[in-house]
């Protein structure tokens, strides 16, 4: 018997400018696979694709919204369709007239409905053929007091799934000699520490190895580097969380990349895997250059 995977679809709609892309890539960022600017009737198939046994798509969300055109008149009798058979939510994004308006003018877009009229009259228009949807959504947010940081957060704390890490964290070890990692947001120098290639014994050995991991831990100023730099990285990745910053790559590293930066990273990520808001990888970039 095919196994029951939990699924979940959700409708994005609302007015226009109230943030539905924004929402569509914070969403995409938490994992669920998102179509926009979908046509109603296509809504059938798709549901149908994600509550299929076995489904690799079990959260769904579909950006619907006027630019259907005279497809979207049959939305709401397509929404109470499904809801009679599957598992669908409604999310509804909403914002004054006020903030509608400085939000086109800032594009310099008009609006989908505005024809040979205003923002205004494009707006009102809107209005109207919104407001049956918008008795149907499960889910309501104004959006005119968000910038798009705040629409993002909001998103990802309603739609995370229960104990999901606020922050991905890569921490990755690397050579200066090879060049800095590009993508690294905050990085750190480890050749304030002894060289263990000048040891004999630990030349061929890395960061991985116990020997090497003693020596260079072990070190003058090693642990106090360590607690400090841990402590310093505790609130950045809180407010990268609360900016809705979901991934960070932190680096650290040494002449090659093959002893010093190895052996802090790996101890590092032993500390910080102790944080259930964060989820830890760890990358050795040059480690096997040499």
């Amino acid at each position: 018997m095919p196994d029951s995977v939990p699924h979940d679809v959700l409708i994005v709609t609302g007015m226009s400018g109230a943030g539905r892309s924004t929402v569509a890539n914070a969403l995409e960022d938490l994992g669920w696979y998102v179509v926009d600017n979908l046509p109603p009737q296509m809504l059938r198939p798709l549901v149908d694709l994600a509550v299929h046994p076995g489904s690799a798509l079990p959260r769904i969300a579909a950006v619907v919204d006027v630019r259907g055109g005279k497809l979207f008149a049959d939305l709401a009798s397509i929404v109470a369709e499904l809801r009679a058979r599957d598992t669908v939510r409604v999310l509804f994004l909403e914002a004054t007239d006020a903030a509608l308006v400085r939000r086109f003018e800032q594009v310099r877009r008009p609006h989908p409905l505005q024809e040979d009229g205003t923002l205004l009259d494009g707006i009102a228009r809107e209005r109207e053929r919104m407001l049956e949807v918008r008795e149907l959504a499960d889910i309501i947010i104004d959006t005119t007091e968000f910038n798009i940081h705040q629409l993002a957060t909001t998103v990802t704390e309603v739609f995370s799934p229960q104990g999901s890490p606020g922050v991905k964290v890569t921490l990755e070890s690397f050579g200066f000699k090879y060049g800095t990692p590009t993508d690294a947001d905050i990085v750190a120098d480890a050749r304030f520490l002894p060289n263990p290639f000048w040891q004999p014994e630990l030349r061929a050995s890395t960061g991985l190895d116990a020997a090497v991991s003693d020596y260079v831990l072990t070190q003058e100023g090693a642990a106090e580097f360590l607690e400090a730099f841990e402590a310093m990285l505790r609130p950045v990745l809180a407010g990268y969380a609360r900016e809705n910053k979901r991934h960070a790559t932190i680096a650290i590293g040494c002449t090659g990349g093959k002893h010093r930066s190895v052996a802090l990273i790996q101890q590092l990520a032993e500390r910080m895997r102790m944080c259930p808001e964060l989820s830890v990888t760890v990358k050795h970039r040059d480690l096997g250059r040499e």
